[in-house]
């Protein structure tokens, strides 16, 4: 009788673990497409109950495509890297040679009626204006959804029509698409996903990790060619964590006589923030030393920026510092 309580007693034990793992998988959520049964119950952490809607995940994932042009101008003694390339500007590396491929993926939840104003965003994105220059930044494969329960508890997906997004002109370099989502209300979960083509390897977009709601998981992953060198101003704050490794790309090409310089050493940086509040929003839980109540605020959190270091590199006059794509309403 001792022996199958302690059996039983072994099983509750594993069945409880194995519960408290399915959850902390489920947050943070990085996979699109379906959001996750916590998600649908998730209202917040601490202060950012109170909040009218709440970021559950943002990530950005960039890579470069390198062609067969790069390719063959480093294959100097079949060595890759730096040291190979000894002048940007005799377009020996134009945009046709390399492009930036951006992977933007945004999970919102709405807590309040009045929260529905944050399931609209705003995408700002290059594209010059003078007839003259050929330059701009393509989105593509855009797709908005809501998800909806409804009385029944049955999960509901509507897809929003993307062509009938606004665009506007912000300057002569800079284009705004105003995504506005219809007919949500409180418990709707809204996913944004699109991509961006850039043809301007030395220009990167910079990362936000703090908006005007709270945002639970933001991840910003780059994986950089090493023959660019830039310098990386990470957000230094116990809430967000950041890492750089080496790593490889392959490059673009059906050529079979290319045997040497298939791939490119590369830098690849992932920042990670999570839990993060809206500067400024009132956190009254912290206790002080006194075992009264403290009022606090949350502080401002940098963003992740980035700028071209190479000596060989000039950037035009029009590439502005901090530039940010994406932007809660």
């Amino acid at each position: 009788m001792k022996t199958m309580y302690s059996t039983f007693r072994y099983l509750l034990l594993v069945a409880f673990f194995a519960s408290v793992s399915t959850v902390k998988a489920q947050l943070p959520n990085e996979k699109f497409g379906k959001p996750s049964s916590m998600e649908w119950d998730f209202v917040g952490w601490g202060d950012a109950v109170s909040a009218d809607a709440i970021v559950l995940c943002k990530t950005m994932k960039v890579t470069y495509q390198l062609t067969d042009q790069v390719s063959n101008y480093n294959q100097s003694d079949s060595e890759l890297g730096s040291d190979n390339i000894t002048d940007f500007s005799k377009n020996l590396i134009d945009n046709s040679s390399i492009l930036v491929r951006y992977e933007f993926r945004l999970r919102t939840k709405i807590l309040k009626p009045e929260g529905a104003k944050h399931a609209n965003i705003d995408i700002t994105y290059y594209n010059v204006e003078d007839k003259k220059i050929i330059s701009a930044d393509e989105i593509t494969d855009m797709k908005v959804r809501v998800f909806t329960k409804n009385e029944k508890g049955k999960v509901e997906k509507r897809n929003v029509d993307v062509n009938s997004f606004e665009t506007e002109r912000v300057d002569g370099n800079y284009m705004v698409m105003h995504v506005n989502v219809p007919d949500v209300q409180p418990g709707s979960i809204i996913e944004y996903q699109y991509n961006i083509t850039s043809a301007r390897p030395t220009f990167l977009y910079d990362w936000v990790f703090q908006e005007c709601i709270p945002t639970l998981h933001t991840k910003c992953d780059i994986d950089i060619p090493a023959m660019l060198q830039f310098n990386m101003n990470v957000p230094i704050n116990m809430l967000i964590k950041s890492n750089v490794e080496v790593g490889q790309l392959a490059y673009d090409t059906n050529r079979p006589d290319l045997k040497r310089g298939k791939y490119c050493p590369t830098n690849h940086y992932t920042i990670v923030g999570d839990y993060i509040l809206p500067e400024g929003m009132q956190m009254e839980h912290n206790q002080n030393n006194a075992g009264g109540e403290k009022s606090d605020v949350a502080e401002k959190i940098a963003n992740f920026t980035s700028q071209i270091s190479n000596p060989n590199v000039t950037l035009p006059e029009y590439m502005p510092a901090g530039s940010t794509h994406l932007k809660i309403k």
